[in-house]
């Protein structure tokens, strides 16, 4: 399965990785946007009802495709689950994270806190891909999470609980990131059979988990649901969650989980510097404003090395793209990529 993942990479087009890491970086970057303005501006009780429109927006989109022939995926039976375990799991927790860190954390920290996520997705593909990294990698990722951490000393809004959910949503996309890039060798799921299947299946258990603890009563009796403009908010946000799972995927697909995440490494170079100006919810300090510039300028520096090895290597790139991960195959042997 994993030397099919790898042939299958190393085949894609430039153009192919290219746009699918646009089309992620602008996803990211609106629903970021669009999350902020419904859980801040308009003090959204409930970040994890949020999570479940977006499940339910993905699960209602997807069967209309496959019904009407647009994708095609396998038909559930009862070795779904555990073909795409622990995929489920690592979906919810990375939707609810987020949304929660999205809601607490003012825009310029929850994207510099967020830089975790790339040195986690190493050190995870490293374990569970059996992948090797170049040292002028290794020492830009140093510098992005020391940048980081420069950033976050000085924070003046210092929130251990928010603090906790960012960093647990970093560590739940980062293995998200990679056992979707493991999956996707799987027969007769691909890339619309994982998105849709993740959400059917958690879906439920969470909507039972929101009534459990009051969650979901908040959300029904809030106030605004009257506004035109926080239904439109709410909408867009939940079909925002769909098309940012699936640029995910897809550029999981197209490339390597480690170049996801510096993909999304370079949407926060925006975000971070915009969120200055506009929000109003960064409070200005030098110690922090240097953290995040040094932050942001080993994001650049990593981003540019592994994008011009890309677009340098040719096939070549794909080439060595194959003989790093090593992992087993169902007969439990392992196999180089």
């Amino acid at each position: 399965m994993s030397a099919k993942v790898c042939q299958a990479t190393a085949e894609h087009s430039g153009l192919h990785k290219f746009f699918s890491a646009v089309f992620y970086a602008g996803s990211s970057f609106l629903i970021t946007v669009v999350n902020k303005t419904v859980l801040t501006s308009y003090r959204f009780p409930s970040y994890m009802c949020l999570g479940i429109g977006q499940m339910i927006i993905t699960v209602v989109v997807l069967y209309a495709a496959k019904k009407t022939n647009t994708v095609q995926f396998q038909d559930f039976d009862r070795r779904i689950p555990l073909k795409i375990f622990p995929l489920p799991l690592l979906y919810v927790g990375n939707h609810i994270t987020g949304l929660a860190s999205t809601k607490k954390l003012s825009l310029p920290m929850f994207t510099v806190l967020r830089k975790f996520t790339i040195l986690m997705t190493m050190i995870l593909e490293v374990y569970i891909l059996r992948k090797t990294f170049q040292k002028r990698l290794v020492y830009s990722v140093v510098a992005i999470v020391f940048g980081a951490m420069v950033a976050a000393s000085s924070d003046l809004a210092f929130d251990v609980e928010a603090y906790t959910f960012i960093l647990l949503n970093d560590a739940f996309t980062a293995a998200s990131s990679v056992y979707t890039k493991k999956k996707l060798g799987i027969d007769g799921l691909g890339k619309y059979g994982i998105l849709f299947y993740n959400a059917l299946i958690i879906v439920s258990p969470t909507l039972l988990a929101s009534a459990f603890t009051g969650d979901l009563h908040k959300a029904v009796a809030f106030e605004d649901w009257v506004k035109a403009t926080f239904i439109i908010c709410f909408l867009m946000s939940c079909f925002m969650g769909f098309v940012l799972m699936y640029s995910i995927v897809l550029c999981s697909y197209y490339n390597s989980a480690l170049t996801t995440t510096v993909v999304g490494a370079i949407k926060n170079v925006a975000v971070a510097y915009i969120g200055i100006f506009v929000g109003g919810d960064y409070l200005f300090s030098w110690t922090n404003f240097l953290g995040l510039s040094i932050c942001m300028s080993g994001g650049l520096v990593y981003s540019y090395f592994t994008f011009n090895t890309k677009s340098s290597g040719g096939n070549t790139e794909g080439a060595q793209e194959l003989k790093i991960p090593i992992t087993e195959d169902s007969t439990g042997k392992q196999s180089a990529c």
